[in-house]
């Protein structure tokens, strides 16, 4: 255990907004031992920053971790050269030049097709009637598993997601997320031959034909289904509610004096969809006159670096004229997120303005509630509106 402060959350309250907690700890002991999380929180953005990229001492290597046992050894639990192996045949496939050539015109005629069907209801949850619909198409296109539902989609990630974040150990949890996994494999098994045989520009594809093992492709591919449906899915709808209830904000938008990709990278900072990333300490060493010893476990809190004082002014102020420079909210070292342009041209480049062109006059509903929650994962659970028709 670190020689950190102990500082005590009530785990319920932290769950429905971390946010209090967190700038407590930033001010009081912002390297802090959370016995009901029993890791050590690091929640300064510098001392993250740092701390990132000092793989030597904060690995991502965790054998014993969640993800590994229960999605297998994914690049994303590996470092250095191990990391770059597998990331170096991974990044092709969403590369900014793929994206530009492949994806961007695929997110696009997704979301046409969603708002075409959804455009004469006049009412929905946006959250589940286009936010989970395009991230869930989107990720199929781009995984290659073109052989399934959305729907399966979005259930396979938030099974992992809840999986991976069971820190209770509640069996129940356990097994959605192993029936997740096993239904990511069977999807995998159809597509190989297809992809073997005639090969495209799909991660399931780029990889298999540059070389990964086969496990390793698998493990990766639920990688990326464990968080390229929960964030995208989350942001989309996030970032419209963050809009409908800031309304001057919006002004800004819609006159054109602000851009869709600043307004997304300043909700990312906001309401960061990825509040938390583990790290496993690999050696001993000491940060900020706290001690770590070899085992263990700390958590970079990125929802509390992005809202750090010392770097953005009333940082629980959703504001898009912010500089957003010193957001962290896809990560700053070797693991930054490798699907981040996929993820800004989906949201910033294609849901955000077809949407706000598409359903003229949209507006939250006031029949029902928003509702929002999470610490490790963040983000919207609904978001019920109402357009013109």
């Amino acid at each position: 255990m670190s020689t950190a402060p102990h500082f005590n959350i009530d785990v319920q309250e932290f769950g429905h907004d971390p946010y209090p907690a967190l700038a407590a700890m930033r001010r009081e002991a912002p390297i802090a031992f959370v016995p009901q999380l029993s890791s050590t929180l690091l929640t300064r953005r510098d001392d993250i920053f740092v701390s990132e990229k000092r793989i030597d001492v904060f690995s991502s290597h965790q054998p014993a971790g969640l993800m590994v046992k229960l999605m297998g050894h994914s690049m994303m639990r590996k470092d250095g050269d191990a990391h770059m192996a597998e990331r170096s045949i991974f990044f092709p496939a969403v590369s900014p030049k793929a994206v530009r050539a492949h994806w961007r015109a695929e997110f696009q005629a997704h979301a046409d097709r969603i708002l075409d069907a959804l455009a004469p209801a006049g009412r929905a949850d946006l959250l589940a009637a286009f936010a989970l619909p395009l991230s869930g198409e989107c990720l199929k296109s781009v995984t290659g598993l073109t052989n399934i539902r959305y729907q399966e989609m979005d259930g396979w990630s938030q099974g992992m997601i809840d999986g991976i974040a069971n820190y209770t150990g509640d069996a129940a949890i356990e097994a959605r997320c192993h029936a997740a996994t096993a239904g990511i494999d069977a999807a995998i098994d159809d597509m190989l031959p297809v992809v073997r045989k005639t090969p495209n520009h799909s991660l399931l594809s780029v990889m298999i034909h540059g070389g990964m093992p086969e496990e390793n492709v698998r493990h990766n591919i639920k990688l990326t289904i464990s968080g390229g449906q929960n964030e995208p899915r989350k942001a989309i709808a996030g970032t419209i509610w963050a809009l409908l209830t800031h309304p001057r904000q919006f002004a800004l938008v819609r006159d054109g004096k602000v851009e869709w990709l600043t307004v997304f990278e300043e909700f990312a900072r906001w309401i960061s969809p990825i509040g938390m990333s583990p790290r496993r300490v690999a050696k001993s060493a000491t940060v900020n006159g706290v001690d770590f010893a070899p085992e263990d476990r700390v958590f970079l809190m990125f929802g509390s670096a992005n809202r750090d004082e010392a770097h953005f002014v009333e940082p629980e102020r959703f504001d898009v004229m912010r500089d957003t420079s010193k957001s962290i909210a896809f990560g700053a070292g070797p693991h930054f997120c490798a699907g981040a342009v996929a993820s800004r041209a989906m949201i910033a480049d294609v849901a955000l303005p077809s949407v706000f062109a598409r359903l003229k006059g949209l507006r939250l509903d006031d029949a029902a509630p928003v509702r929002i929650g999470g610490w490790a994962f963040r983000g919207l659970f609904n978001l019920p509106v109402v357009w013109d028709v």
